[in-house]
């Protein structure tokens, strides 16, 4: 059903594309077939990379693809924005054609004199460009301009160095040894058929850059199997942080086709401790704090859902804790559990201009430090992208979170 209504919405979107960018701006003729073809091609391009770009043979469509998914968007959005003005355009013409037409005046014959000359012929007039094939290009050259230069400029953002976020969180009851422990918190790694290895290598030299306490990765690590992605993970092994890496699964681990249990096993090979449904102790500076970590929501499907009461129950209650949660809306459980902060990342502050106005709508927190039913929840955007590789208003970040008492 998901699959026949997604596919739906890609036959709608280019119909509509087909109107406005063929249709509207070229006349009956060759010209308009061969677009037509071409626009026929695309849908046929953006359902085949979604099927296929999770299959070795499938990788080759992901570049061509995912970034026509991002022109095919951003052409809508402009094309619907222009159609006001557009609208009102034609009637300007309109009504501008219509009185030029009433102030036309028959002309008037003049009888010609004998012996005169006859008069020369008129010369050829040539027909000007119809208004409706003026008002359609000129919308389809500035919605073609928009959607490039917006996607430019994502392409630029997306595939670029994270921001640098640096972020202090006062904790009411957090022990004074406590104050100043540094979390360098990544999430949405993404490693992927668009990711190289030169994107873990930047992360992991940047999060070491941070020299941080505590390295927390917030879920949706891979995009893929270990057997697909297994080289691109393996500069994590080089993370540097005093009290050492963590991760949780995030939705993507289960969409593996071996599920999230080969990617735990690898990670723990690379050093990289996954924290399922449990916690650890951090010790510091004679102090403790609480580390837990549960899985992330998809995993219930798969009888590994996230257990707050297996991550967070019998503690030591006086001491503040943090959790690392992949979805923001699980601070609805963690707040009924007693979490002093609970660490995020699954919305990538909405990656996409305006995407980041829906992710609200299903998400507490869009990206950032926020306070819900009395937790503190750190959203971070991401430090990298899902489909295609485009960030336009939503940078992807690494965070260095350091607590307060």
């Amino acid at each position: 059903m998901i699959v026949l209504f997604f596919a739906g919405l890609i036959l709608l979107a280019h119909l509509y594309l087909w109107q406005r960018m063929v249709r509207s701006t070229t006349a009956p003729g060759r010209l308009r077939k061969a677009l037509t073809w071409g626009v026929v091609g695309l849908a046929v391009l953006v359902v085949a990379t979604f099927a296929l770009t999770r299959m070795d043979f499938g990788h080759w469509l992901a570049w061509p693809g995912y970034v026509w998914l991002a022109l095919m968007f951003y052409l809508i959005v402009f094309l619907v924005v222009l159609e006001v003005p557009r609208a009102v355009a034609a009637l300007v013409l309109r009504g501008a054609s219509r009185k030029a037409v009433t102030r036309e005046a028959a002309p008037v014959p003049v009888p010609a004199m004998a012996g005169a000359p006859a008069p020369p012929e008129p010369a050829p007039v040539v027909a000007p460009i119809s208004r409706r094939l003026f008002l359609g290009r000129t919308t389809a050259a500035i919605a073609g301009v928009g959607a490039l230069g917006t996607v430019g400029y994502g392409m630029t953002s997306a595939l670029g160095d994270p921001v640098i976020e640096r972020v202090k969180v006062v904790l009411p009851k957090l022990d004074p040894r406590l104050g100043g422990l540094r979390f360098a918190v990544v999430s949405d790694i993404h490693l992927g058929p668009l990711t190289g290895m030169g994107h873990t290598e930047r992360i992991v030299r940047m999060i070491n850059g941070l020299e941080a306490d505590v390295v927390a990765i917030v879920g949706d690590l891979v995009d893929g199997s270990v057997a697909q992605l297994g080289p691109l993970a393996q500069p994590l092994k080089s993370l540097e942080s005093r009290y050492g890496a963590y991760f949780v699964t995030g939705n993507h681990e289960y969409f593996a086709p071996s599920g999230p249990m080969e990617w735990i096993e690898e990670l723990d090979q690379l050093g990289v401790r996954s924290l399922r449904n449990e916690r650890v102790e951090i010790r510091h500076q004679g102090a403790v704090l609480d580390l837990a970590g549960v899985n992330d929501l998809n995993g219930a499907s798969a009888g590994d859902g996230p257990d707050f009461d297996k991550a967070l129950g019998g503690r030591d209650t006086g001491r503040s804790t943090v959790l690392l949660a992949h979805q923001p809306v699980q601070v609805e459980q963690a707040a009924r559990h007693g979490v002093d902060l609970q660490l995020s990342g699954h919305t990538h502050g909405g990656q996409i201009a305006p995407f980041n106005l829906v992710v609200g709508l299903q998400q507490p927190v869009v990206s950032g430090l926020a306070t819900v039913d009395g937790v503190q929840v750190y959203v971070t955007r991401g430090a990298g992208f899902w489909g295609p590789p485009v960030r336009v208003g939503a940078p992807p970040e690494i965070t260095l979170l350091e607590l307060r008492g």
